[in-house]
């Protein structure tokens, strides 16, 4: 490295952020995990209070856990408009079960809608003008329009912090799968290309899967078990 690309190198090291996160606001960790983890799955995550009131919303905190047995988890964070649990959570906590549809390209406007914050009298389905359809192993509803469910019984709920800007693990078991035989490819093969699955992004953007990149995993380098 010649003393110019040294300097300028050393220059951006210099110009480059360190950050205690004690040392702000927890909106800012907010942006830059949000801004830094992405493009982010979507769990629209359907459940019944203890009333039977129905509740559809998206977490984009979501992820799967493992296969054996199958396990799934979603964040629900506090609430920002008033400081208090969101529904979902509340709803878990009450019934410990909820649904898993995944959101697709012609759902995320339906999606968007379903986000809202609102008093839990509001019936999400209605609002977003989605259908709700019976699941086979648990209570609440899964959404119609969607062609990927997981039905899951709460395994464990993990309070992080009930403070603005906190949240809580919510992991379920998946007891059921429905996947529409349109998006797929044999007897466990999901089509991408005819699912056209959405990711959350950073503020108001979102990514669709139109452009990819394949690489062939190396070789594992363990000892072979006997």
């Amino acid at each position: 490295m010649n003393i110019s690309a040294w300097a300028d190198a050393r220059i951006k090291r210099l110009n480059d952020m360190e950050i205690n996160p004690t040392t702000l606001p927890h909106q800012s960790i907010y942006k830059l995990l949000t801004g830094a983890i992405l493009p982010r799955p979507i769990g629209w995550i359907s459940t019944l209070d203890a009333s039977g009131r129905p509740n559809l919303a998206p977490f984009s905190f979501f992820n799967a856990v493992c296969s054996n047995p199958p396990t799934v988890l979603f964040c629900p964070l506090i609430r920002g408009v008033d400081g208090h649990q969101k529904d979902t959570l509340n709803n878990v906590r009450a019934t410990q079960e909820f649904v898993v549809n995944i959101v697709t390209e012609e759902l995320l406007e339906a999606m968007n809608l379903s986000s809202v914050e609102a008093p839990p009298d509001l019936n999400e389905f209605e609002f977003a003008k989605l259908t709700p359809s019976a699941s086979q192993t648990v209570r609440p509803p899964r959404v119609a329009e969607s062609p990927i469910h997981f039905e899951c019984k709460v395994r464990e709920i993990v309070e992080i912090s009930d403070q603005p800007g906190g949240g809580s693990i919510v992991i379920g078991t998946v007891l059921h799968i429905h996947v529409d035989e349109r998006v797929l490819l044999g007897a466990d093969k999901i089509n991408l290309a005819a699912l056209k699955p959405v990711g959350r992004l950073v503020g108001n953007a979102y990514s669709r899967v139109t452009d990819l990149v394949e690489i062939v995993r190396p070789k594992h380098q363990l000892s072979e078990t006997k």
